[in-house]
Formats: structure tokens, C-alpha cells, sequence
């Protein structure tokens, strides 16, 4: 059985260096880093995102809740992106580098975040789902989740909004069946 929550560590606002805005980036962390990843990141002032999973897990002797990266190996920071900047991000250990061309990372806009955000912690059913590059872009109009963007597909004949973090080439699903969409 899976929950929905997050990691989520809001920090003091200021840039690390200059006035220039600041971008969310996806980061390649080692595997089992993520936690890690976030805490140094956070130390030195940079606002961070690792959204997780609460699943039960058996073993022979007993069960245990664990909360687990909903994308393994990748955890969000908003910072400037400056030289400087990314290689303070870069420097930090566990990570591998900037998720985008060149390692210079692709920025990823603040509604692909906040919409996963909204998701997990929300109290709306969500699974999974293979990541999509084709189909209409849709967003809510109305209801709970008012606003969120995302591709409109079918699934077992109900109707789905696929929420996706390009640079991850990640989505999850929810079922939108009672809602108004329009088309953006």
C-alpha cells in the first residue's frame, strides 16, 4: 500500500550569488541519495524538492513503512543558474550532475513542480505512469485541483491527466472523470 507525501524544505529565498532568477533543476543523485542530496543541499541554503512515497515493505520477521524518491536517482533545487551557483549545487556529494545538455541542466517552469507537489500531497489517487510526449495539454477548470496542466489520455476507457516533469521524462496519472478540462 502507497501513500503520497513529500520532502519538501522550503528555505530562505535569497539567491547564493546575484539577483538573476532562479530556476528549478532536476539532479542526478547516486542511488539511495536523495535524502542525503536534500539535507547538504539545504545546508547551504538552497530550496530543494524530493517528492516520496510511503510504502509497506515485508520481511520474514516484520513490516515496516518506508518513504521512498518517487523518481529514484533525482531530486529537485531551485537556484540561479550561474557558474557559480551550479557548481555549488554540483559540489555537493551524491550528486552526479544537472539533469539537460551540455551540464548546464534544463530548467524545469515552477507549474511542472507545483503540480507534482499538489499531487503527492494531496489527498487525490495518483499512480505512476510512462511518460508521454504526444497528446493535447489540457488543464483543470474547477474542483480540487483547479489549474493543473497536464497531456489528456485514455486509460481502461476513463479519462486520465498525465502530469509530466519534461527533464525527467517522468508523468503520473490521475483520473479526471467529473472534472471540466480545456484545452491550453
Amino acid at each position: 500500500m502507497a501513500t503520497n507525501s513529500s520532502l519538501w524544505q522550503p528555505v530562505d529565498q535569497t539567491p547564493i550569488v546575484g539577483t538573476e532568477t532562479e530556476n528549478w533543476y532536476a539532479l542526478h543523485t547516486r542511488p539511495r541519495h536523495e535524502k542525503l542530496v536534500v539535507q547538504r543541499l539545504n545546508e547551504r541554503g538552497v530550496e530543494t524538492f524530493l517528492p516520496v512515497v510511503t510504502e509497506v515493505h515485508r520481511w520474514s520477521d516484520r513490516k515496516k513503512s518506508v518513504q521512498l524518491p518517487l523518481f529514484g536517482c533525482y531530486v529537485f533545487a531551485k537556484f540561479v543558474p550561474n557558474r557559480s551557483d551550479r557548481l555549488e549545487v554540483l559540489r555537493v556529494g551524491g550528486v552526479l550532475g544537472l539533469v539537460g545538455s551540455r551540464g548546464e541542466g534544463t530548467p524545469i517552469p515552477d507549474q511542472q513542480v507545483d503540480a507534482v507537489r499538489v499531487l503527492v500531497e494531496g489527498a487525490v489517487a495518483w499512480t505512476p505512469y510512462p511518460f508521454l510526449k504526444i497528446g493535447q495539454r489540457v488543464r483543470i477548470r474547477g474542483g480540487a485541483l483547479e489549474g493543473l496542466e497536464g497531456i489528456l489520455v485514455s486509460c481502461s476507457g476513463n479519462q486520465t491527466l498525465v502530469i509530466s516533469v519534461d527533464a525527467l521524462q517522468r508523468s503520473l496519472a490521475v483520473r479526471v472523470e467529473g472534472y471540466q478540462v480545456e484545452a491550453v
